[in-house]
């Protein structure tokens, strides 16, 4: 049984050769910081967020691409592979996808981890890579391409050409800005104070990056920010749109400055071929049109 490993700051996805995608869940792990105890993690942990007693945390030891805390990531990549393997006769091959910016030590513990738990050889890829290779585009050529692969985490922007990356840039915390800037934006407008799950929620649900054709609802609840008491709210797309419109076109100003740095052979291919989005936060509405609008290429 071989694995592919997409190891992201928001979500872990693990898929089996022959059978698809067998695990996508939260990279989340809870812990016991005065029994030094592991908990939970993927679903489990991230239903907890928020809602643990002092000594338990909730965490995403991946954070901004890059591990923030090596102990935790190897004990959830452990959790993980248990759930999707429990031969320890069979050791598979991993294929793990990486951040870009990963550093050395960053990438042996990742390997470690991942062997410890019995597998007989460990490939590490960069995550530009795999999702050029996802989308179908040829990185082997001679021949340039570019993907935007936004992730709930980080966005990598790429210029590939012969096997390897020849122009990146990576901009960590997309996501987590556009949920803290709905956080900021609900306390702001209506004195509501909502919770990073509450507002990723509602980023999923109607989040937009262009104006809205058809405005969308979503009833977002937490505490008054006057009286302390419950309340919730109807937000609307347009109202998401402005809250995380400042992010989105920072991805789109991380574009702009990878196209500047291609070299004039690449940039033709680019210009032919046009960009290639992929990755969950790519998913909002307008996403496309945004990158296309300000790049003048087709996405």
């Amino acid at each position: 049984m071989d694995i592919a490993l997409d190891l992201g700051s928001c979500n872990t996805r693990i898929y089996v050769n022959e059978k698809g995608k067998v695990l996508d869940e939260p990279s989340v792990i809870t812990y016991d910081a005065i029994l030094n105890e592991i908990l939970a993690a993927g679903s489990e942990a991230y239903r907890m967020l928020g809602k643990t007693p002092t000594r338990i945390h909730a965490v995403y030891p991946l954070e901004g691409g890059v591990i923030a805390e090596l102990d935790l990531v190897e004990e959830m990549i452990g959790i993980f592979l248990s759930k999707v393997s429990t031969s320890k006769v069979i050791m598979p091959r991993v294929v793990a996808c990486i951040p870009g910016e990963i550093t050395e030590v960053e990438k042996r513990a990742v390997v470690n981890a991942i062997s410890s738990f019995g597998v007989r050889r460990v490939y590490l890829i960069e995550s530009a890579k795999a999702a050029a290779m996802g989308a179908g585009l040829d990185i082997t050529s001679p021949h340039g391409c570019m993907i935007v692969d936004i992730g709930g985490g980080t966005a990598d922007i790429a210029v590939l050409s012969l096997g390897g990356v020849s122009v990146s840039r990576t901009i960590k915390d997309v996501g987590k800005q556009m949920d803290e800037e709905i956080i900021k934006y609900v306390r702001r407008k209506y004195s509501l104070i909502i919770g990073s799950t509450t507002a990723e929620q509602c980023k999923k649900a109607i989040g937009c990056v262009m104006p809205p054709l058809e405005e969308k609802v979503f009833r977002v609840k937490g505490r008054d920010s006057v009286r302390g008491l419950p309340r919730y709210v109807d937000m609307k797309s347009s109202e998401i749109y402005e809250a995380i419109i400042e992010t989105a076109m920072g991805v789109v100003k991380g574009v702009m400055e990878v196209l500047e740095k291609t070299p004039p052979e690449l940039i033709g291919d680019v210009y032919t071929d046009g960009i290639t989005l992929s990755g969950g936060l790519s998913q909002l509405e307008g996403f496309c049109d945004l990158i296309s609008h300000h790049t003048n290429l087709k996405v």
